[in-house]
């Protein structure tokens, strides 16, 4: 058994520290819930390493994460953000 096995972690960061943290848990045994913001999603998406147009930056600190992108300007959106911290 994995130390966070069965914690439930919702990842609204963005960049460097918090997406690593998220990570780390994610390699622990957490499930990491990484939620972008539509229309655009998490910045990093666009940092400059890329192959095929990913971001090699992005997929390495977001792997093993489940991910949803949501646009908070809709009121099903904020919903469905309400049902996951609800559901932590």
């Amino acid at each position: 058994m994995l130390m966070l096995e069965g914690i439930k972690v919702l990842d609204l960061t963005q960049y460097l520290a918090g997406p690593t943290i998220g990570r780390l848990m994610a390699e622990m045994g957490a499930e990491v819930i990484k939620v972008e913001f539509a229309p655009n999603g998490d910045p990093s998406r666009g940092l400059p390493i890329a192959d095929s147009g990913r971001s090699g930056y992005f997929i390495q600190q977001n792997r093993g994460k489940k991910s949803i992108a949501l646009d908070l300007k809709q009121d099903k959106s904020i919903d469905i953000l309400r049902e996951l911290i609800e559901k932590g």
